[in-house]
């Protein structure tokens, strides 16, 4: 008897090429069963690439993918039955109305009315009720995203990928979705998440890789990654237009609206205290002061050096 695989997904070393770009350089990484797994990266990353492989919608160079154990080649039925892909782009069959799209869809999987049930709390939970007899061609962008997940959900799957899932919709969706996804997840779901809303991964992801021009840059717990860097940042606005002292420059990360500036101190270097000395030694005054711990935008900067 085959033992479950412990993994939700095995990537290793994978690697994808066109010509002589290389959009994968051997990349490798597990996402255990039951995680809420963020992939990050800026744009050209590879992940993209990495998911359409995942999917079975591109063929990696080298290098092998499973889902649940299942080879996404060898084994191609099994792991694409397992897996649901919410895309970033709106695809989307025009002719038919939302209800039968997602009923045709779980037709694909070999599902039939045993689903519909299931489907009818989707609609219900993604607030498409009023909208399932709707031609798919008549809902706006936001509705047809939430058509989407469903769609990617209708085999109830155990692993989920979230392809920028909120890209471009409102905060009622952004909710929607969240509590929905957050519900599945409690029940044993597997999520994967890639989005460029940095916040949204610091609070579902329990832990995060950074993929960089086709290379993971790290893989850590989501406190790991916060912690790795040990800076803080300090916001200062300065009384009667004062300017700050010169061997402070260097330290300013930012110049905010409102003639506030924010400084980058590393913790074993600039201690607070010594800035405010400075401040103090040039005669300035302090109209405003607060500080902040670095959150994941700032070491997603730090890590792909766009800063």
């Amino acid at each position: 008897m085959n033992t479950p695989s412990p993994d939700a997904l095995v990537i290793d070393q994978v690697r994808k090429s066109y010509g002589s770009l290389q959009a994968l350089k051997g990349v490798s990484f597990s996402i255990r069963r039951g995680e809420f797994f963020g992939l990050l990266g800026p744009n050209g990353a590879g992940k993209s690439t990495l998911i359409s492989i995942i999917a079975g919608l591109s063929r990696a160079s080298s290098g092998r993918i499973a889902v649940l154990g299942h080879d996404t080649v060898s084994d191609f039925r099994q792991a694409r039955r397992r897996l649901g892909v919410v895309p970033q782009e709106l695809v989307f069959d025009p002719f038919f109305n939302v209800v039968d799209m997602l009923r045709i869809q779980a037709g694909y999987y070999g599902c039939g009315e045993e689903v519909w049930p299931w489907i009818d709390e989707m609609l219900e939970r993604l607030d498409l009720k009023a909208k399932r007899d709707v031609s798919m061609r008549a809902l706006s962008g936001g509705m047809k995203r939430r058509v989407l997940i469903a769609q990617a959900l209708v085999h109830k799957p155990p692993v989920v990928i979230l392809d920028e899932p909120t890209a471009g919709v409102d905060v009622e969706l952004r909710r929607t979705l969240w509590t929905f996804m957050r519900d599945l997840h409690s029940k044993g779901t597997t999520v994967v998440l890639t989005t460029h809303y940095l916040e949204e991964a610091q609070e579902m992801c329990s832990r995060i890789a950074i993929l960089d021009k086709g290379e993971i840059k790290a893989l850590e717990t989501t406190p790991q990654l916060l912690a790795r860097h040990p800076f803080r940042f300090l916001r200062l606005k300065l009384g009667n237009g004062g300017a700050l002292p010169e061997a402070l420059r260097p330290l300013v990360a930012s110049e905010l609206p409102g003639g506030t500036l924010e400084l980058k101190l590393e913790t074993s270097k600039h201690p607070i205290g010594s800035v405010f000395a400075a401040l103090r030694a040039a005669g300035l005054d302090i109209e405003d002061v607060h500080t902040r711990d670095p959150d994941l935008e700032d070491i997603f900067l730090e890590l792909t050096k766009a800063c």
